[in-house]
């Protein structure tokens, strides 16, 4: 073969998988698994729902899985929990609920936990993953962490918030980095964080400084309920409770358990349990998100049989995380 047209083949191969290898890396899905709010200590079959979350997150390869707080204690016997979660053959990440420190200062937590911090981002991919603690309170002018349970001393409208600290952290996080961001918190930012709207404008005036949507989904838990919606072009999106929804009186428990369950976990006479854990796979490309949710039923009684409504608290009273595809273009 000519030596010239030897060096163009060779070229000619070379840009092709160059080519090749770029649109492979671009174009790479990125799959995890979330959940949020077990409470795998104050349900009878916390165990089993765990265990399911991490056999779907194993079956469907996903690359890492997260919670959305309020999973377990630091005890001896949340040990069970614990280990059943660190038995994913990928990466784990836990983000903290305020019920993750009723026994607990946050320090403690993040270190029993195994946590970088109670704030942190990372990298997967092709998309920058923010996770954020909405555990603080409003003291007067001061904001504080929540610690062993001291935000039950104030009032609602004195919960959830984000202190300037995390919000200066924020603001350069997301500035550093040029993937498309993905942020988790325990307590909704668009209507459970109390200064969600000043959290919300870091996010947006992003998105205006760089002139694309680089912020483009958020997820959170903690009201155990489901819902999606968009506020500014960022997409926010209620994950529900793995196990049970929380009605603050009496549900006719009785009905469901044994006395025997029901003198052992006690949160159940103001909760109604899901009959099958709820998670939710998403998969990630430069196009959008795919979630795709679980559904489950209500263990009778069922609120509409206790005479409850469509919702509590102001958000849907649902079994359910429905299936969402979430577009990135602007």
């Amino acid at each position: 073969m000519n030596y010239f047209k030897l060096i163009k083949l060779l070229l000619a191969v070379t840009l092709v998988e160059v080519i090749t290898s770029s649109c492979s890396k671009s174009e790479a899905p990125i799959r995890f698994a979330i959940a949020s709010d077990f409470h795998a200590p104050d349900v009878p079959d916390g165990k089993k729902r765990v265990e399911t979350f991490i056999k779907a997150a194993n079956d469907e390869n996903a690359d890492f899985i997260i919670e959305l707080g309020d999973f377990c204690r630091l005890d001896s016997a949340s040990q069970v929990y614990r280990d059943t979660w660190n038995s994913f053959k990928g990466e784990k990440y836990h983000v903290i609920g305020n019920h993750d420190l009723d026994r607990y200062s946050t320090e403690e937590y993040v270190e029993g936990m195994g946590m970088s911090h109670r704030y942190y981002s990372f990298d997967k991919g092709n998309f920058h993953f923010v996770v954020l603690d909405g555990n603080n309170y409003l003291d007067g002018e001061e904001i504080r962490h929540y610690d062993h349970g001291n935000y039950g001393a104030y009032p609602q409208n004195k919960h959830s918030y984000i202190d300037k600290e995390q919000m200066e952290w924020l603001e350069k996080d997301l500035a550093t980095t040029e993937l498309k961001s993905i942020l988790l918190s325990h307590q909704s930012l668009d209507s459970e964080i109390k200064n969600g709207t000043e959290v919300r404008q870091i996010l947006e005036k992003e998105n205006k400084r760089v002139g694309f949507k680089k912020v483009v989904l958020a997820f959170n838990g903690h009201n155990h309920s489901n819902y999606t919606k968009e506020i500014n072009g960022i997409t926010y999106m209620q994950i529900n409770s793995a196990s049970y929804v929380w009605i603050g009186k009496p549900t006719m428990t009785e009905k469901r358990f044994s006395e025997e369950i029901n003198k052992k976990y006690s949160l159940m006479q103001y909760s109604i349990m899901f009959d099958k854990p709820l998670y939710a796979t998403v998969t990630l490309t430069d196009e959008g998100a795919d979630i795709k949710g679980t559904k489950a039923e209500f263990i009778p009684p069922t609120p509409k049989e206790i005479g409850l409504g469509d919702s509590i608290g102001g958000y849907p009273l649902v079994s359910a995380i429905e299936d969402v595809y979430v577009k990135f273009s602007n």
